[in-house]
């Protein structure tokens, strides 16, 4: 069975996540999109929230599951018996980054492979940095979350 991880913080979801969530589908036989604590970072949103939200918008498919985790990524692989890691690539720089990490976990565990999708082009701009710095300064970020996420701001504002 292939079965993929989707690591990162998701904090919003944006629609560039679902890009690359939709397009992966036919790769795998099960999706689990992994919410990771980043001690390095400050969430905008908990985690239970984004996990709520993920829960929600993959209401009833069977193939996408979520789940919150903390310490090393392939330590999440082998929790959910993932065998891929899942990262989403919009510009050349996040190759960079990312391949390091790729052969970071391959040393780790040399059964677990990484894939990258590209996204589409109308999504590069769309990350959840962005996303918070938008909502911090009092803008509209509807045009880059899904409507779950988007209804749910709107009722707390």
């Amino acid at each position: 069975m292939r079965i993929g991880l989707f690591p990162g913080t998701f904090d919003p979801i944006t629609i560039g996540h679902l890009d690359i969530i939709h397009r992966s589908l036919r790769l795998f036989d099960k999706l689990y999109i992994g919410i990771g604590r980043n001690a390095n970072k400050t969430a905008m949103f908990s985690e239970e929230q984004r996990l709520a939200w993920i829960k929600e918008i993959y209401n009833g498919n069977t193939k996408i599951d979520a789940v919150i985790y903390d310490g090393l990524t392939i330590d999440c692989c082998k929790q959910v018996g993932a065998n891929f890691i899942l990262r989403g690539i919009r510009y050349v720089n996040d190759f960079e980054y990312e391949k390091a990490i790729a052969d970071m976990n391959r040393s780790l565990n040399n059964n677990i492979e990484t894939i990258f999708l590209t996204c589409l082009p109308q999504y590069t701009s769309v990350a959840s940095t962005l996303v918070r710095d938008v909502l911090r300064n009092g803008g509209d970020v509807e045009q880059f979350l899904p409507e779950i996420v988007a209804k749910s701001l709107r009722a707390k504002a």
